[in-house]
């Protein structure tokens, strides 16, 4: 009866909400067919809808809400289940499904010391099973190390996995008060049987490294150590590779404890086919492991039917381990390599296509050129397809971290809304041009408006279209007015050619409009800046009569310079032709004429 009303009330809410929506958005279609008194107030029917809700759900709940909360947690609990205790976490989870009370990189560690621990009993538990290096000498060192790693295997299962938290239906739970339904029983049971104290064993039948076998059974925190590793590494195939060769080289320490227990079986020396005694006992029965697995040849020919059984079983575990981790490791340099095998695969397509319809060498290779600067400068060739999958909000954190900083400092956009820039951040398309191609032209319809995130880009025009009016460098916005336009389709007032290599943001028309609805301020404020608005100030200044102007000074200048010049040349002309219409006499006289004294060498009084 009670999940019957508390349905009944969520359909009356909702059916609410859906005629609050309708009327909001026949409002904002028409504003005057429409008034403020027709949009149903969400206050008023949430506080109805909700308040009813909730004083029915804390009257069944109340009792079982007061028991089930612990009485000694420092975390204040948000919200109680009848078979969970959920605890208000303060600090943003992190992007794995499990979460430690420490940092996570405290935790890979810690887990990198549980693995360590793991591997010792992997690898040296066969050894010392087979190869006599265990010795009354040395067995105190042997059992030191063993119950070092007992002692990690304890503090693990004791003090971190119960502080190892999960995420249950969104909520973060702790382990402690409950359990984890995503982590097995079977797990768990393996975790726990891991410890099993054989050891006890060591009393009747002597210090036997095979009692050890159950440590092995903690096989999980392998597993978790290596996705904690690889989710945080940059290049986790690196780290997969070396797994990978790992396991190969455990196949083969395994196949050479097995020879050389199935050596001693027999007796040392005792054929051919067996291990004789002699040299580096490991590194002896090792080469024969690799041969045989590898299926090299050149062994010796078993004579026993157990050596027979033996090479036959090494045979087919050889074929088949190795066809595994052939496959494991292509796999991996698959998944390493497979960024750069699409980029090979749309460029050789693009490049058949280009080919099939004879298309001009020199736009052939502009295009390869496209080709490899973007893939070297990204790393990708489209930025928004590796986006596409995840939610809006983690594209606006990823938006925000690469691009806000760039688009903040645009002075187009420093006065307006935070909220708007971080919607229009999601909108902005990166593309690459090269030297010399013409991001927009004079008089076509600007539909598009272009922020320079690296590069340079420069406004051409004149006569014959390669007057350079100004550069523009990163940070720079253009195309902005035929953007925002009142009337729309604005026509471009000069060229843009990219000076370089020009990494640009594009932002389309339709995207700006429609972040520009929810932000009315905003839109005026841009208006303003690009002179669209009457009533408003106008701040940019045309660069293009600017650039005019200059030219023109400079032009007077030199006509000025010109015009000295003449001036000097025709005096002194003037003066020689003097000079030589004299007598020789007068020429001589003018010669032995003194000259006066500088004014500076003159005697006082002079």
């Amino acid at each position: 009866q009670t999940s019957a009303v508390i349905n009944e009330r969520l359909q009356e809410l909702v059916r609410m909400f859906k005629d609050r929506t309708e009327k909001a958005k026949e409002k904002l279609i028409d504003p005057d067919t429409s008034d403020d008194d027709s949009v149903v107030p969400c206050e008023g029917l949430f506080s109805h809808a909700a308040a009813c809700f909730v004083v029915r759900w804390n009257k069944r709940h109340q009792s079982r809400q007061k028991r089930e909360r612990p009485k000694s947690s420092t975390l204040s609990p948000v919200r109680a289940r009848p078979d969970t205790v959920v605890l208000n976490y303060t600090a943003p989870p992190p992007s794995l499904l499990f979460v430690l009370l420490l940092p996570d990189l405290m935790y890979v560690l810690w887990m990198m010391l549980v693995c360590l621990a793991w591997n010792w009993n992997v690898w040296f538990i066969p050894v010392r099973w087979a190869f006599p290096y265990q010795t009354p000498d040395n067995i105190y060192y042997w059992l030191l190390t063993d119950y070092l790693c007992d002692f990690i295997y304890i503090m693990d299962i004791t003090v971190f996995q119960p502080r190892l938290q999960f995420v249950r239906g969104g909520d973060i739970v702790v382990r402690a008060v409950t359990v984890d339904p995503t982590r097995s029983g079977i797990c768990r049971g393996f975790d726990v049987a891991s410890l099993v104290p054989l050891e006890l064993f060591y009393f009747k039948t002597g210090i036997n490294p095979l009692l050890r076998l159950p440590r092995l059974l903690k096989i999980n925190s392998f597993f978790e150590f290596n996705e904690r590793l690889e989710a945080i590494l940059t290049k986790a195939y690196i780290y997969r590779v070396i797994r990978t060769t790992t396991y190969l080289l455990y196949c083969l320490h395994c196949n050479a404890c097995l020879y050389y227990w199935g050596s001693a079986f027999n007796g040392l020396g005792s054929t051919k086919w067996v291990y004789n005694g002699e040299g580096n006992s490991y590194i002896r029965c090792y080469y024969f492991a690799v041969k045989s697995l590898i299926t090299i040849g050149g062994l010796p020919d078993p004579t026993t039917l157990f050596e027979i059984v033996f090479q036959l079983i090494n045979y087919f575990v050889g074929v088949f381990a190795f066809s595994i981790m052939m496959g494991q490791m292509r796999d991996v340099v698959g998944a390493a390599t497979a960024g750069q095998t699409y980029y090979r695969t749309c460029m050789d397509n693009t490049i058949k296509y280009m080919s099939s319809y004879r298309i001009p060498k020199d736009v052939q290779n502009r295009v390869k050129t496209w080709y490899n600067y973007t893939w070297q400068s990204q790393g990708m060739l489209d930025e928004q397809e590796l986006l596409t999958q995840l939610p809006d909000k983690m594209r606006l954190d990823i938006a925000i971290d690469v691009n806000y900083s760039i688009v903040s400092k645009v002075p187009l956009f420093q006065d307006c809304e935070r909220q708007m820039i971080f919607d229009m951040l999601k909108s902005l398309r990166s593309v690459v041009y090269l030297p010399g191609d013409y991001v927009c032209r004079k008089d076509e319809v600007g539909r598009e408006m272009y922020i320079i995130k690296a590069g340079e880009v420069q406004v051409v025009g004149g006569p014959d279209g390669k007057t350079v009016f100004v550069t523009l460098r990163a940070g720079s916005v253009f195309g902005e007015i035929s953007l925002l336009a009142v009337g729309g389709g604005n026509r471009r007032t000069a060229n843009v050619i990219a000076h370089g290599f020009a990494n640009l943001f594009i932002l389309d028309k339709k995207d700006l409009n429609e972040i520009l609805v929810h932000y009315p301020d905003s839109k005026k404020l841009l208006r303003k800046k690009a002179r669209l608005d009457p009533y408003g100030p106008t701040r940019y200044k045309s660069v293009f009569s600017i650039r005019t102007v200059s030219l023109l000074l400079l032009l007077l200048r030199l006509c000025v310079f010109i015009h000295v010049i003449k001036v000097l040349v025709r005096i002194t002309g003037r003066c020689l032709i003097k000079e030589r219409n004299l007598s020789p006499k007068k020429r001589v006289r003018a010669a032995l004429r003194p000259q006066p004294l500088p004014l500076s060498q003159r005697p006082p009084g002079c």
